[in-house]
């Protein structure tokens, strides 16, 4: 059985994690427990889950072309990542998002992701032939509107899985009608619904094109497609940091659906994936097969 290939339209980032006891006041100084440096951002996290599931990763984001660019891609490639598609903009300082991680394992962000740093239409459209080769098209729809859509449609004209992560900042009904697949978190699905996820309100979704969407809820996480839905709940995994968790539940989505996993098994390994790495500080999935095959075992018999 060939291996299949995914390719993954979004972020590049260096990503600094630093945990504090407390988050210090104005004026005031504090000592960071522990400190990460990684490579990061949604796209790059999701490329390195996937690549950790058995799956061929490509990414298509863009980095500068400082040497912090050169150290990230060079992770990436040992992460098992292709990067012949990322842009090296010119003049330009690679993403940075800097995390702030108390002891409750609350965070906050400090990035800089200035608009260089952000895929174009051109970019995107140069990458049409990494994105109709692959089996799966992976979109995250923080980037813009237009290069979101690009993907996306050129996913699906060329037969691909597209699986779009976040909600639509613009082109709403393109964009739904390009995908196969829609992951919103909690947030994200309140704003795709209009409220409180609810069956009814995902099969008027569903209506516009998705065939599946994983939404969500607050203490779990609903899948709804046309003839069933599972609502899941979340893991008693203790939530050291939830960064990543959604992007590790995307890409195990991912992987499971080109498996040829049915619907109720791939919401399975999605929540196990997403439990697995909210246990440790920082948005790096670090993905086992045996340990999600335990999870996945204990959903289904929950």
């Amino acid at each position: 059985m060939n291996t299949p290939v995914a390719a993954v339209v979004g972020q590049l980032a260096r990503d600094l994690v630093l945990s504090v006891d407390a988050v210090p006041r104005a004026g005031s100084a504090g000592d960071a427990t522990e400190r990460r440096e990684q490579l990061g951002g949604k796209g790059a996290n999701q490329a390195v889950g996937l690549a950790q599931l058995g799956v061929r990763p490509r990414l298509v984001a863009v980095a500068g072309d400082d040497v912090i660019g050169d150290v990230l891609l060079d992770q990436a490639r040992r992460d098992g990542i292709d990067v012949t598609a990322v842009v090296r903009r010119r003049n330009t300082l690679t993403g940075l998002i800097v995390e702030l991680l108390d002891a409750d394992g609350r965070w906050r962000y400090v990035q800089h992701l200035p608009e260089a740093v952000l895929l174009t239409e051109h970019d995107v459209v140069a990458a049409g032939a990494v994105l109709a080769g692959a089996d799966a098209v992976l979109v995250q729809l923080q980037q813009p509107p237009a290069a979101a859509l690009a993907a996306a449609r050129i996913g699906h004209d060329a037969g691909r899985l597209v699986v779009l992560d976040g909600v639509p900042r613009g082109r709403r009904d393109e964009l739904l009608a390009a995908a196969d697949v829609v992951r919103a978190d909690d947030q994200e699905a309140e704003l795709l619904l209009g409220g409180t996820p609810t069956v009814e309100k995902a099969r008027s979704i569903l209506a516009k094109g998705p065939r599946l969407l994983a939404l969500g809820t607050g203490d779990g996480n609903l899948f709804v497609w046309r003839d069933g839905q599972v609502l899941l709940p979340l893991t008693d995994e203790r939530v050291a940091d939830t960064t990543g968790g959604g992007d590790a539940f995307t890409a195990a989505l991912t992987a499971a659906l080109l498996r040829g996993d049915d619907n109720p098994s791939a919401a399975r390994w999605a929540v196990a994936a997403s439990g697995a790495t909210v246990g440790h500080p920082g948005g790096r999935p670090d993905l086992r097969m045996d340990d999600l095959e335990k999870r996945v075992r204990e959903l289904a018999g929950a």
